[in-house]
């Protein structure tokens, strides 16, 4: 174990005692972070009230641990994570949460559970880990969040899980038949992507989609032949931009304003998935937490100041995209502090 590490791991030790002392200072707005992992997932959300939700946490290894901790503590002053949802077991999503766990204290776990016909089985240090539980998630369930003291109501939501989804009727889903012609079949994918945790996060109008690594098939049963999601401010983009994802039926059904990737520097970013966004009437800008760095990268990068980092993996700095919205939920801003980019957006109003 190296000095940093063993730093790290005392001082997180030390929080664990002390975790009710929280010097997160509310300033009524919803917070998102898209946390560098390399190509890997791990997006955290700081309510109004102060709580947090890590949705996945990156690679295995001190790396992206590590970046997560220092977005949570020394840019949204949190002691703890609240809950920590894992969408899938590969390692890019849950391979970061056993070292996490030993540098800061982790509520309640979320995951899937191991099921009857489970691809991919977590390892030994993803199920041993130290937190205060664990559940499986199912359609339909919502993480039990601190309402606002003021403001709208706050929703995280399970749309789907295992390749099952939510009851129509539960969201008042609208028919949405018409959609078929965009889908183009794909052939079947048999890993645990198929199985991904799909999130719907709801602050009054103001609404946040994180499919995980879903697949094309499985995406388009989320509209297909209800729109299960509804219509989206922001759309976390599937799977890193990888093309065996982001299906156009679920982008034209979703409606996003803005979409942000959480993508490596020769990961995700696929040609195919640039030109299904650039379809999407409502969009109005990507983020990119990496540039592209393939040969490709001069027509399937955003421009450079919607990018968080510039430079291949052994030299880059792991910054990230930070997303507030407003108290009363009517509007949002994105901000990428390494290139000083921000931009401000009108939340749609729900049908």
């Amino acid at each position: 174990m190296n000095i940093r590490y063993f730093l790290l791991a005392l001082f997180a030790s030390i929080g664990f005692l002390f975790v009710s002392s929280v010097s997160y200072s509310a300033d009524g707005k919803l917070h998102i972070y898209w946390i560098d992992t390399e190509g890997g997932a791990a997006t955290l959300i700081v309510t109004p009230q102060g709580e947090s939700v890590l949705v996945d946490t990156g690679n295995p290894g001190l790396r992206d641990a590590d970046r997560i901790v220092k977005a949570a503590t020394r840019e949204a002053g949190l002691k703890r994570i609240d809950h920590l949802v894992i969408t899938h077991f590969h390692r890019d999503h849950f391979g970061g949460a056993a070292t996490l766990a030993t540098l800061i204290p982790i509520g309640r776990v979320y995951d899937n559970g191991i099921f009857e016909g489970l691809s991919e089985r977590p390892d030994q240090s993803y199920l041993e880990f130290s937190c205060a539980g664990r559940s499986v998630i199912n359609p339909g369930d919502t993480i039990a969040l601190k309402q606002p003291t003021s403001g709208p109501q706050l929703r995280l939501m399970c749309l789907a899980a295992r390749k099952q989804y939510i009851k129509p009727d539960l969201v008042q889903a609208k028919e949405n038949r018409d959609i078929a012609s965009l889908h183009r079949p794909k052939e079947r994918d048999g890993s645990d992507n198929a199985n991904s945790i799909v999130l719907l996060l709801s602050y009054g109008d103001f609404r946040f989609f994180d499919g995980g690594d879903l697949t094309w098939n499985q995406e388009f049963e989320l509209v297909h032949p209800y729109n299960l999601v509804g219509q989206v401010d922001v759309y976390q983009v599937t799977h890193h931009g990888l093309d065996s994802s982001n299906n156009p039926a679920v982008l034209q059904s979703l409606k996003p304003t803005i979409a942000v990737m959480n993508n490596g520097h020769i990961k995700g970013c696929m040609p195919d998935v640039f030109a299904d966004l650039k379809e999407v009437s409502t969009l109005k800008a990507t983020y990119q937490v990496h540039k592209n760095l393939r040969p490709d990268g001069s027509v399937n990068n955003v421009p450079d100041d919607f990018i968080a980092n510039h430079h291949p993996a052994d030299k880059c700095e792991g910054h990230f995209i930070k997303l507030s919205v407003a108290a009363d939920g009517g509007n949002y801003s994105v901000a990428v502090p390494a290139t000083k980019h921000t931009a401000n957006y009108m939340t749609v109003p729900k049908l």
